[in-house]
């Protein structure tokens, strides 16, 4: 019988969800680094590769948290069953921060995002603009990933943190798309 559960997926599978949005964060701090740069502001600019920075660590522990996730049931099947499913959540609850920390430094990102559309060079306040919507767009997408790894609890607060965290990102997309 074919396994269903959100974490199922191919052995060896890679996060590729995850791996889609680290890349797209990455790619609007680096965005936003060049346009603060070409604006002449060094610290907008440094701020950006460190929230860059930041995307790829949160990357790599994605890369090590996902895949024991999924290996959680295969290693676990000889438990007795109560602690299998606590083992398996817990493995799952783990997998769920790295998504977590995407959410919260791509809300980061939207708000260096609309800082830099406001004190960007004309020409480049609409890049700024679409940085910070690329980056809006990310919190949005890592909140479901961040909730299928914490199925057995719907409720969490780290989904209404992402949640929380991706509205704030928006509204920083609507101010940089409002400085334009």
């Amino acid at each position: 019988m074919a396994d269903n559960s959100p974490m199922a997926s191919p052995s060896g599978a890679a996060p590729i969800g995850a791996t889609a949005l680290a890349a797209s964060a990455a790619a609007a701090a680096h965005a936003l680094a060049e346009i603060a740069r070409a604006s002449d502001h060094p610290a907008l600019a440094a701020q950006a590769e460190v929230l860059r920075l930041r995307v790829a660590g949160a990357a790599r522990m994605n890369a090590l948290r996902y895949p024991r996730a999924l290996a959680a049931r295969e290693a676990t099947a000889s438990l007795p069953e109560e602690r299998r499913d606590w083992e398996i959540g817990e493995a799952y609850a783990r997998a769920a921060e790295p998504p977590l920390e995407l959410v919260r430094i791509a809300a980061d990102i939207a708000e260096l995002g609309s800082h830099t559309a406001g004190e960007a060079l004309a020409g480049l306040r609409a890049d700024a603009a679409a940085a910070t919507v690329l980056a809006a767009g990310v919190a949005r997408g890592a909140i479901h990933l961040v909730a299928i790894n914490l199925t057995a609890a719907p409720n969490d607060d780290r989904v209404a943190e992402a949640r929380r965290c991706a509205e704030a990102a928006e509204q920083a997309a609507r101010r940089a798309s409002a400085a334009v």
